[in-house]
């Protein structure tokens, strides 16, 4: 432990909290609703919807905060966003308990591979600058989306993006802070949040018995795997490395799937570390002393867990918040990561046009054989890559 990071004062938490704070907000605000819509295509009853909020919850949130405090780096966990749209289109026509063991499969597939330590070195081959061009692809359409959201409130977008220029001005580390009690004032102002509806309740978790079958293991576990491996765990490792954080996959991996393996049978997907939100907690906004911002890692954990015992109710609270709202949060919190990648990117003149190549194949985002733009934005660039500079002395920074 460097010893910077053992003198922890209080404004050293206020910074990583809020970047955790939103984090949060735009994980359940953001995606969650998938999570709802699943259910209600599965059929779930009321208690195994709960069940599955507060699996997902307390899970992503012990290994997150776990894992940031072992490794001193701000290591955010989350479900598995492209795994729960698909989890939608095959849970109406799977037994619920054999979607539970293919849960389990999965899981154990992700112990293995981190147990091993084949993906470690297969995120280290990526070069630096394809790496930087993927997580800018990643984070375009949050950028983009942070401006597009004025066309239908353009009086929110307007004075959040204002407000945050003039805050940048005098301030960057609490800039995201402004902006959000800004817009929080802003919407409970024009009686835009209603939660009259929003009943304070304790999570009942439901234990059920998984079953096995070939089908569910080919259908469900073995596309989920390759869903969550390649649209979560590689992004959300270049994260990482994009700030700085050499972290190993290989404990990142395995703890994730052993907190997957646990809470399968009370109705949890997979979990993985995050990236989108992850970039919001990773970067110089957070802290400005990178050691420090393992704490946003700790301050999502506590958040999630705290979701995860109220279950349903506070999930459903994110959720009231104007879309437009939460997609300009996230542009703008996300506004240092997508320039410092871009930067990275086109630094080396050497893999620029590779980068830019994966950077925009990224950004298409493009689905095909049911894996999003990420993967394939990765394998267009590693593919140019290889026919532009293979056989010759090439760049071998990596991230």
């Amino acid at each position: 432990m460097s010893q910077s990071a053992t003198k922890l004062r209080l404004t050293d938490f206020i910074s990583p909290g809020i970047s955790a704070f939103i984090s949060v907000i735009v994980n359940y605000a953001g995606t969650f609703i998938l999570v709802f819509q699943a259910a209600q295509l599965a059929q779930l009853s009321a208690a195994q919807t709960a069940s599955w909020v507060w699996s997902v919850s307390i899970g992503v949130g012990v290994t997150g905060a776990w894992l940031s405090y072992r490794y001193r780096a701000p290591i955010i966990t989350a479900w598995s966003t492209p795994g729960v749209a698909f989890l939608a289109t095959v849970m109406p026509f799977t037994p619920y308990a054999e979607v539970l063991g293919a849960y389990i499969m999965c899981a154990a597939g992700f112990v293995v591979l981190g147990l091993c330590g084949a993906f470690e070195r297969l995120v280290r081959l990526i070069p630096g600058g394809i790496a930087a061009g993927l997580l800018a692809g990643i984070l375009l359409q949050f950028g983009v989306a942070a401006f597009g959201g004025a066309s239908a409130d353009p009086v929110l977008v307007i004075i959040l993006v204002v407000s945050y220029a003039v805050l940048r001005r005098f301030t960057s580390r609490y800039a995201m802070v402004g902006i959000l009690l800004i817009g929080l004032a802003l919407l409970i102002s024009q009686q835009r949040v209603d939660l009259s509806g929003v009943e304070l309740q304790l999570a009942a978790p439901v234990l059920q018995i998984p079953h096995f079958s070939v089908a569910a293991l080919l259908g469900v576990a073995l596309p989920l795997f390759v869903i969550t491996l390649t649209g979560q765990y590689i992004p959300g490792m270049l994260v990482l490395r994009n700030d700085g954080f050499s972290t190993s996959a290989n404990p990142i991996i395995t703890v994730t799937g052993l907190g997957s393996l646990i809470m399968a049978p009370f109705g949890a997907h997979a979990f993985n570390i995050a990236a989108i939100t992850a970039a919001i907690c990773t970067g110089r906004d957070a802290h400005e002393d990178p050691s420090k911002r393992y704490i946003a890692g700790l301050v999502c954990g506590a958040l999630y867990i705290t979701v995860g015992v109220f279950g349903v109710t506070l999930a459903t609270l994110f959720m009231v918040l104007p879309r437009a709202f939460i997609t300009t949060l996230a542009g703008l919190a996300l506004l240092g990561a997508i320039g410092s990648s871009l930067a990275s990117a086109m630094a080396d003149t050497h893999t620029r046009e590779t980068a830019l190549i994966t950077f925009l194949a990224t950004a298409a985002n493009v689905t095909l054989l049911g894996v999003g733009g990420a993967f394939w934005g990765l394998v267009a660039g590693l593919l140019v890559h290889g026919l532009i500079h293979g056989g010759r002395k090439a760049d071998t920074r990596v991230v």
